[in-house]
């Protein structure tokens, strides 16, 4: 054997890991959509913002993530785009690593969730970890115990077998892997529904607009601007500059939201479905929220800052105005994309 893609594999640059490994699943089984339509009708935008005690402070721009009543954006966008997605996971390493097995020895690219840390491609620091980072294992050799990775770039990584295992069964926090895979059914594949399209859109202002708790959505966002000014009295120094690297990089396109903490994704995707649709105001709609996208690409570009600062905690009273500025604009974008959905029912 030899280490190379299963036949008919394209390797594709992409945005977003999760929306990313769906388009390289997706083109496989000649089922073309493009990463932002995969976002859009998986209902995949919000933003939250999460800290758990012990942990650094995170900014997230993903919405239906797999939360309890949540189906995830990648069953979602399959129900919508006609492809059955079950989601899979296990506290066995053996069992997660025999059904991988199976997948590849049938000539089927596998995507899973790895913790990121782990992945010998990466120049990360070296106690850095993050579970929710999805790839496709698109070829292996059982010879030389390797499987070939694709992932945000155009190249083909690849990684021994024991590292992979190590990187699915990882128990860092936040959001360990637990072995988590996908397997895909394309027998019904068909392209979205106009109807489902603009469900897809209410249901991501609705969360924007009216999120379940205070911490989702233009709420959160609110939320955020007031409790980043309350980090030096509950964190360290050190924990400060960690929440600002993990402000700027869950915001800004390295850190795989394809900028603007998925606004302009969004925004690609709502130009995307106006032409499907025929309804223009989506067009305009797409370019506010590219604007929006710029604007939170300016407040991470504070947060790297403050980051790499001897003394971050003086930078982090920069980061109210842009914040309460960028949740008066997407409160008046989501309010103004609820009321073009609303007239088509």
């Amino acid at each position: 054997m030899s280490l190379k893609p299963f036949d008919g594999f394209q390797s594709l640059e992409t945005h977003h890991c999760v929306t990313g490994s769906l388009r390289h699943i997706y083109a496989f089984y000649n089922h073309p959509l493009s990463e932002e339509m995969l976002l859009g009708m998986g209902s995949g935008l919000s933003f939250i913002y999460w800290h758990r005690k012990g942990m650094a402070p995170i900014f997230g721009g993903r919405g239906n993530v797999g939360r309890p009543g949540e189906e995830g954006l990648e069953i979602t966008a399959g129900r919508r785009t006609g492809v059955r997605v079950e989601k899979h996971h296990t506290s066995s390493t053996r069992k997660a690593e025999k059904s991988l097995l199976e997948m590849l020895k049938a000539g089927e690219p596998v995507m899973m969730n790895v913790d990121m840390g782990f992945l010998p491609y990466f120049d990360l620091p070296e106690d850095y970890h993050f579970g929710a980072h999805a790839i496709v294992v698109c070829g292996y050799d059982n010879e030389t115990k390797q499987v070939l990775v694709a992932d945000r770039d155009t190249s083909l990584h690849p990684v021994s077998w024991e590292t992979l295992a190590q990187a699915r069964s990882s128990s860092y926090k936040p959001f360990p892997p637990q072995n988590m895979w996908f397997s895909f059914d394309f027998s019904r594949k068909r392209q979205p529904s106009h109807a489902e399209i603009w469900e897809a859109i209410g249901e991501v202002c609705e969360n924007m607009l009216h999120g379940p708790i205070s911490n989702i959505g233009v709420r959160g966002i609110r939320k955020a601007a007031l409790q980043v000014l309350q980090w030096p009295q509950q964190i360290s120094t050190a924990e400060i500059r960690q929440a600002c690297f993990n402000a700027f990089i869950f915001i800004d396109a390295s850190g795989g939201t394809g900028g603007g903490i998925f606004r302009t994704m969004y925004a690609r995707f709502l130009q995307e479905a106006s032409s499907i649709t025929g309804d223009n105001t989506l067009m305009q709609v797409g370019e506010e929220l590219k604007i929006l996208g710029d604007q939170w690409q300016e407040l991470a570009q504070i947060f790297k800052r403050a980051s790499s600062s001897e003394n971050p905690a003086t930078i982090l009273p920069k980061t109210t105005s842009p914040l309460r500025t960028i949740a008066e604009n997407e409160l008046q974008v989501w309010s103004k994309l609820i009321q073009i959905v609303l007239k088509h029912p």
